[in-house]
């Protein structure tokens, strides 16, 4: 199949099947292009749909990204996970409102050294919501390639990279890039999936060497896989009526700048904490652990109920802790973890 071909069948499914109404490909702009991207990354369509459209409401422009604060970027962002992502949002309108009087820049190079923004999530921006010619590389891309050409390798060995980028460059088409873009990232999460691929329905399955030899499952070849390290935290859950005392976490491996349970490497430390404030003679509850999941370590998190009758003072600022209140909840970003904690509460008030 020569290249041509390939554009053509891929561009011809779009044509027919592709995602054309999407929220962010309505009334696209550079600005909106981005915002779904960086939501985009390790993140399904699904999920993203409903923070993009309560982010685009809430933050129409990039300089009322700029005159808003990070916690409110955050709050949006609760649940979506990858916070780094929301960070480097807000830290990438800082500079855009700065260097660029506010608007997206159009330029490949300036795009690129954005936070947050590699070669292929700057090709996509710019391509999808201008049309200029840029190869992408997202894994659903990569995928499509390695089963298509029949490729030995996996995903994160460099030489296969840049012999993607290579494939990527010679099939993306001068003309309709955008289109051709979003059909074969389309083709790759609709179609040419991770596990149980519908090749039937593939615009490419005649010449793809995957289908031929009935072996997709050998395409890309698995990383070996590395066991996930376990961690464990303690969670000070502070109960005061219908609030809880919460703190903005300064931990850099996690959670950084959300606001959370006080939390602690061990249960002594926890004790000793609660000692400290002089709360060590209030009662306190274990509630039943949950595990969480990271990309890199799993979390084993262990909360401590301590009911208060009276307040307490916490160090009451606004940029480092405050008392959450569950009927009127303010605008901050939560972990998931912790959402899931006090939508049981919730439950007991409402």
């Amino acid at each position: 199949m020569t290249i041509y071909l390939f554009s053509q069948l891929v561009l011809n499914w779009y044509h027919k099947n592709g995602r054309k109404n999407l929220p962010w490909q309505k009334n696209k702009t550079l600005y909106t292009v981005w915002i779904s991207e960086i939501m985009l990354q390790q993140t399904t369509v699904k999920s993203v749909i409903p923070y993009f459209e309560k982010f685009i409401s809430t933050f129409p422009s990039i300089k009322s990204i700029y005159h808003n604060k990070l916690d409110k970027i955050l709050y949006l962002w609760s649940g979506l996970g990858y916070y780094n992502r929301a960070r480097n949002i807000y830290k990438s309108a800082q500079i855009i409102n700065i260097q660029y009087q506010g608007i997206f820049p159009n330029n490949f190079l300036d795009v690129i050294k954005l936070p947050g923004i590699g070669r292929s999530t700057a090709g996509a921006i710019l391509s999808l919501s201008l049309n200029f010619f840029y190869p992408i590389l997202d894994g659903n891309v990569k995928r499509i390639l390695i089963r298509y050409y029949g490729i030995k390798g996996a995903l994160r060995d460099k030489k296969i990279e840049k012999q993607l980028w290579y494939m990527s460059e010679l099939i993306t088409p001068i003309h309709n890039t955008g289109k051709f873009n979003q059909a074969i990232m389309d083709i790759g999460s609709l179609i040419c999936t991770s596990v149980q691929p519908k090749c039937n329905i593939c615009p490419l399955h005649k010449r793809c060497v995957a289908k031929i030899e009935q072996k997709w499952e050998n395409y890309p070849l698995k990383n070996i896989k590395k066991i996930r390290p376990k961690k464990k935290y303690w969670f000070v859950l502070i109960k005061l009526n219908n609030t809880f005392w919460m703190e903005k976490n300064t931990k850099k491996e996690i959670w950084k700048n959300l606001f959370c349970f006080p939390n602690f490497d061990t249960e002594e430390m926890a004790l000793n904490w609660l000692k400290e404030k002089n709360i060590y003679k209030n009662e306190y509850k274990k509630i039943i652990p949950f595990i969480h999941y990271f990309s890199h370590f799993i979390l084993d998190i262990n909360p401590i109920l301590i009911q208060l009758s009276s307040h307490l003072e916490l160090y009451e600022k606004k940029n480092i802790g405050l008392w959450y209140n569950l009927k009127k909840p303010q605008h901050i970003g939560l972990p998931k973890p912790v959402q899931k904690i006090l939508e049981k509460f919730k439950k007991d008030i409402f």
